[in-house]
């Protein structure tokens, strides 16, 4: 099997999460929630610790979206909390996948320039 997805999205969408937001009382509750319920806490560390984490935050979120959209043909579900965008040691984002999703190899690629984000991704794995 061997599929792709792809998404872009608007950084707009996560702009109001400032470099302090995060680590501050600052946050409403419900936005907190909000960002759990996408995000991992690896994550949101590793966003909140950039100048601007709008555009991280929303170039992960296309991640997961074009995780979810390459494998949408296939029976399975999968939240975008369980779906981990982190970086290697040489600073190249890869897709971190809870047990059970160990026939996927995944390979990504994220940008985001201005006011959008975009993702791409490879899924090829056996069933």
């Amino acid at each position: 099997m061997f599929d792709i997805g792809v998404d872009i999205e608007d950084i707009g969408r996560f702009k109001k999460y400032s470099k302090n937001s995060l680590s501050s009382s600052k946050m409403p509750e419900e936005d907190l929630f909000f960002l759990k319920t996408i995000f991992s806490d690896k994550e949101l560390k590793y966003c909140f610790s950039k100048g601007r984490p709008a555009e991280h935050l929303t170039a992960r979120f296309c991640a997961k979206e074009a995780f979810i959209k390459a494998i949408s043909s296939l029976d399975v579900e999968i939240k975008h909390s369980e779906i981990e965008i982190l970086n290697n040691e040489s600073g190249k984002p890869e897709v971190r996948l809870p047990d059970g999703f160990e026939q996927f190899v995944v390979k990504i690629s994220l940008s985001h320039e201005k006011e959008k984000a975009i993702a791409f991704v490879m899924v090829e794995g056996k069933l």
